[in-house]
């Protein structure tokens, strides 16, 4: 159903110049998406200002346009609103009729679990005859079908459109990704959301956000009541109990440590992990198919969300057990190497030292080898850090992650200074060679572990991006060496 430039004028407390009857059935913050009946959103950024683009949304077929000042030239209608950032989920949400009014939206945010924690809730609800949408890193997916997105939590009006495309298609329950720039830059504006849920934190984003103080109040900002409707909360992570302490939302506790759910009895393989959910007097036995005991974390969470919205735990038991490796996430790279070989998304101090740990857990008797860089254009600080975090292992290769535009030398020089100049440690720049050092080194009983990139295809440099999977490089130097 259209919706008229006054009706939004009333909602979102702005003003019409022109006229005030304009339809509309789309809302852009981009003129390339413009087409006839789309309100143009001009929205200041980091780096362009949309105001620069009235005119080319315009010759698009833009029907009318919000802006915070009127551009000189433009023959309207427009919409004048004091802060277009602030508006411009609430527009999409009214234009695209309010989806997350008719969707149980869960919201996931924290350094590192997002992506599984949505994955294995949509593998819960799918066991459970739901229709689970998801929105994240590894894209959208809408009952199955697969859309590629530009950033872990699209912009705002891009969102709402997603959203609304999961009505249309009967999704019940839509598992989204929030990351701190989305909390931080307005995505999530307009999206009601049944249950927010926090995994962890740790250090990332600063070159962002300033410092953790701030990345913290950015992403503890979700679990307030004009966002949410209930939270669920890893508690064994200290900022994560300061939010379940500070928010006046209803909370569920989830910990190793007592908590409202809780998982006890770990056991970890290379097949994967066993424990037992416990909540509320409930003993349930839970099969996981993922690696590593930090993604038990992830299946309490996950679990904990699907109970809130009202699935018996033993379908969330069952539901797990069905859940299949997740792109890059602690993912086995299947070759006839008789060592083992992991990829995984690791990459802040966090993630390095918990996938190391991992890692060691996993071994028998073998060595641990790690390849492991930086990104660049990113948090300088936490780069030493990460070459500590690296250099626990019995070998640990550092190299170059996505350099972009800067010398993938000196960042190299960053991690190494935090690693120190053992024996253990070994430099090279180029990623492919460091892969194929690492395997060079292995045999059988070792587990190699790659970190970093995950599930990415490409390898960003300053003028160009080469396509780059480590998954494929690892099958390729393994049947080389």
């Amino acid at each position: 159903e259209p919706v008229t430039l006054d009706l939004l004028a009333r909602r979102v407390g702005g003003r019409v110049v022109g006229d005030p009857a304009t339809l509309l059935v789309d809302a852009t913050h981009d003129s390339r998406q413009v087409r006839s009946g789309t309100l143009f959103v001009a929205v200041p950024g980091l780096t362009v200002d949309g105001h620069g683009y009235v005119g080319a949304a315009r010759e698009a077929g833009a029907s009318a346009v919000c802006v915070e000042r009127l551009v000189p030239g433009d023959p309207g209608p427009a919409l004048v609103v004091a802060d277009t950032r602030s508006a411009l989920g609430p527009i999409a949400a009214i234009i695209h009729g309010d989806p997350s009014a008719s969707l149980r939206v869960v919201g996931v945010t924290g350094t590192n679990g997002k992506t599984t924690v949505t994955h294995l809730l949509e593998a819960i609800c799918m066991h459970a005859g739901m229709r689970p949408g998801v929105v994240g890193t590894l894209g959208a997916r809408i009952a199955g079908e697969t859309i590629p997105l530009g950033f872990t939590t699209p912009e705002a009006s891009d969102l709402q459109r997603l959203l609304g495309r999961m009505v249309t298609a009967d999704v019940d329950v839509a598992a989204v990704e929030v990351s701190s720039h989305a909390l931080a830059l307005g995505r999530v504006g307009g999206t009601s959301f049944a249950i927010a849920a926090f995994t962890n934190l740790s250090q990332d984003h600063l070159d962002f956000h300033g410092g953790m103080d701030e990345y913290e109040r950015t992403k503890a900002s979700l679990f307030s009541r004009d966002r949410a409707g209930r939270a669920v909360i890893w508690t064994d992570d200290p900022a994560g109990a300061r939010i379940a302490a500070s928010t006046d939302l209803p909370v569920v506790t989830v910990g190793h440590e007592p908590a409202d759910v809780q998982g006890v009895d770990v056991v970890c393989g290379l097949d994967g992990s066993r424990f037992t959910l416990v909540s509320e007097g409930e003993r349930v036995p839970v099969t996981l198919p993922l690696l590593g005991d930090f993604n038990v974390a992830n299946a309490l969470i996950a679990g904990a969300c699907a109970a809130e919205l009202g699935v018996p735990w033993d379908t969330i038991a069952d539901g797990i057990a069905t859940a299949h490796p997740v792109p890059g996430r602690f993912e086995i790279v299947e070759t006839r190497r008789d060592c083992t070989i992991v990829v995984d998304y690791a990459h802040t101090p966090d993630g390095v030292a918990k996938a190391v740990a991992a890692g060691r857990r996993l071994l028998d008797s073998g060595r641990l080898i790690v390849v492991v860089g930086a990104g660049g254009d990113r948090d300088r600080a936490k780069r030493p850090l990460m070459g500590a975090a690296a250099a626990v292992a019995d070998l640990a290769v550092l190299t170059s992650d996505n350099p972009r535009s800067e010398d993938p030398g000196r960042i190299l020089d960053e991690v190494a200074a935090g690693a120190g100049n053992g024996a253990q440690v070994v430099r090279e720049v180029d990623r492919r060679r460091a892969i194929r050092r690492a395997l060079e080194q292995a045999v059988a009983g070792d587990l190699v572990l790659v970190l970093g990139k995950g599930h990415e295809q490409g390898q960003i440099f300053a003028d160009r991006v080469v396509p780059f999977d480590d998954r494929e490089v690892v099958r390729e130097e393994a049947a080389a060496c």
